[in-house]
């Protein structure tokens, strides 16, 4: 059945729109071949090209010396015009150097664009991975970590290929073409042409609508290899938990049911680029043949000589590698157009927060924040903050404390602009943080999570990520502030101890300093700490309580707790419930009340003395 009988209106459609985001990859991918401000670039595309022409019309020429040396070979047969000073040895002499001048251009053509194809390649890959940050933390956390990746792997490697083949091998193919073309028919027989004309047609015809086919098979593939990837780097990422269940079987079976899929589709491809590379034979052998017939004939009837019989062959031969190689980068162009519109898809997926129009860096004096009955929720149908009002002063410590789901944290990533409130506003310095620059916003908050991801380097490296440049003597000073410092000493490797993945190698304390370090060296004018020792025992928690207190002298800081006994010091602790405000007051004045927080405090020290 012809690959497209059973062709599903749907897929014409997803083929319809794949053209379209073909045409939109393309006109996305152009313009890096001629940048603007950047004639250096110009001028090497202009020269590559210009290498290219002259390798094709040396290549087209040169079995006109191929047919001249046979000739000269042929008693009585070579002509006065090669006659001329060119004996049989110089005529091949002069074919193997065309041959040779043929290739040189074509790797000279190579050698000046390689430069094009790699900045291109670099300039999209770095634009790709600076949108993926500037993405919203939403999209963030509904990312699939190992497809996002292979996503981005293939899209930044077809950007080469798709250059360099759209600009070195379609026009290149038409122009030879073309060329030979013309040779034949002022040379020979209209009908030579005719035949070649009808070879090239049938070819390029079977060769598009078997790829198109292909390309579908392709695109299955390609989901089941993203699906895979994404299966073992998820169950990798998550290997305690693993562990934790003894789910190791259960998650090799849920990985060899996506490799299960992926092998359909392998095979699938395989076999249709067996149906389709023999198609192509077919198709060419029969044109060959064809030729070389009629070529045979001619040689027979005298009205050709030998060396026109091998021109002949050699054109068709040099038709043929071309038509061969179209077939292949017809596919790779297809494949590539796929795997570069997923990542464009990508860099098209709008960002949730983005810095107004000439927006001015925030400028911080007092550090004042104020949060003004703000409202927000992570679905429209679902309220999270119900105008919430609170400021934390210059230099004032405030703590949000209240239950799972009351918003807590909610405030912090507003504070910190993951999100955008839907109304209300949250101003610093009386600066409405949605007016200023994000970047700017970041440099003036230093943020201690509940959960301290590290990146897989050193601790070194982990505790200076809080501020570029930072000396030795810095990163030792803040690691003491810490209360890690001793710690990190006594290790073999000290400092340039490896952490693992997501540091991994490093206890939940540990991990919970290193970070506790890494905020003190950016030494931030606002802190916001969330849950900032929650994994710490008692008496380091305490250590650190106090590194932290030292560290709040002169800033202001919003701390977002679940025990009590951590915050109890707070200048003013205010009680969320249901993402609204329901007390606020000191410590004391809270007991006093005998409302929430004196409930959730009594809870609590309950719960300590069963534990004790």
């Amino acid at each position: 059945m012809p690959p497209d009988a059973s062709q599903s209106d749907d897929d014409r459609a997803l083929a319809a729109g794949e053209r379209r985001s073909g045409l939109r990859t393309i006109r996305r991918v152009a313009p890096y071949l001629w940048p603007d401000g950047q004639p250096w670039v110009k001028r090497r595309v202009v020269v590559a090209l210009s290498l290219l022409v002259i390798a094709k019309i040396i290549a087209v020429g040169t079995p006109l010396f191929y047919k001249a040396a046979v000739d000269a070979l042929t008693e009585g047969e070579i002509t006065p015009a090669w006659a001329l000073g060119a004996g049989a040895v110089a005529l091949t002499v002069a074919y193997g150097m065309a041959r040779l001048m043929n290739t040189g251009f074509q790797q000279l053509r190579d050698a000046v664009f390689s430069r094009v194809g790699q900045r291109a390649l670099r300039t999209i890959a770095l634009e790709t991975f600076r949108h993926i940050h500037r993405l919203s933390l939403r999209y963030h956390l509904t990312r699939r970590t190992g497809g996002l990746s292979r996503i981005i792997e293939r899209g930044v490697k077809g950007v080469e290929f798709l250059l360099r083949f759209l600009l070195f091998s379609i026009g290149p193919l038409v122009l030879e073409l073309v060329l030979i073309a013309g040779v034949l028919f002022v040379l020979f027989d209209p009908w030579y042409l005719v035949v070649v004309t009808a070879t090239i047609a049938a070819y390029v015809g079977f060769t598009f609508k078997v790829t198109e086919w292909r390309v579908r098979l392709r695109r299955r593939m390609n989901d089941q290899d993203t699906d895979a990837n994404q299966k073992a780097i998820d169950s990798l990422l998550n290997f305690e938990t693993v562990k934790y269940f003894g789910a190791e079987a259960r998650e090799a079976a849920r990985y060899d049911m996506a490799m299960r899929g992926y092998e359909r589709a392998a095979i699938q491809t395989q076999v249709s680029l067996a149906a389709l590379n023999f198609g192509q034979a077919l198709i060419i052998t029969s044109g060959l043949v064809g030729v070389m017939v009629m070529a045979a004939r001619g040689v027979a009837a005298g009205t050709l000589t030998v060396g026109d019989f091998v021109m002949v062959n050699a054109y068709m031969i040099q038709i043929t590698m071309p038509l061969n190689f179209l077939g292949t980068v017809y596919r790779e162009i297809r494949q590539s157009l796929v795997d570069m519109g997923q990542m464009f898809d990508l860099l098209e997926q709008p960002a949730e927060v983005a810095d107004k129009p000439g927006a001015p860096a925030l400028r911080v004096s007092d550090g004042v924040v104020e949060f003004d009955a703000i409202r927000f929720g992570y679905d429209s149908d679902r309220a999270i903050l119900k105008g919430v009002s609170l400021t934390v002063g210059a230099g004032e410590s405030v703590a949000l404390v209240g239950p799972s789901g009351s918003g807590k944290s909610t405030i912090g990533r507003l504070l910190f602009r993951f999100y955008d409130v839907s109304d209300g506003a949250i101003r610093i310095d009386g600066q409405d943080i949605r007016d200023v620059t994000q970047e700017s916003l970041h440099s003036a908050i230093g943020v201690v999570p509940q959960d301290t991801v590290l990146f897989n380097d050193t601790i070194r490296y982990n505790i200076a990520y809080g501020r570029e440049n930072a000396t030795q003597e810095e990163i030792e000073a803040a690691a003491r502030a810490a209360q890690i410092h001793d710690f990190v000493a006594s290790l073999p490797d000290g400092y340039d101890t490896q952490v693992g993945e997501r540091g991994l190698k490093l206890s939940g304390g540990e991990k919970q300093r290193v970070g506790i370090a890494r905020t003190l060296l950016k030494d931030p004018p606002i802190l916001l700490l969330d849950e900032a020792t929650s994994a710490l025992d008692t008496d380091t928690e305490q250590e650190i309580q106090g590194a932290l207190a030292r560290a709040a002298e002169g800033r202001s800081v919003l701390t977002i707790a679940h025990r009590l006994s951590t915050i109890a010091d707070a200048d003013r602790i205010v009680v969320l419930e249901a993402g609204v405000v329901v007390e606020e007051g000191t410590h004391t004045e809270l007991l006093a009340r005998r409302g929430r927080y004196a409930g959730l405090w009594a809870r609590q020290a309950a719960e300590r003395e069963d534990a004790a």
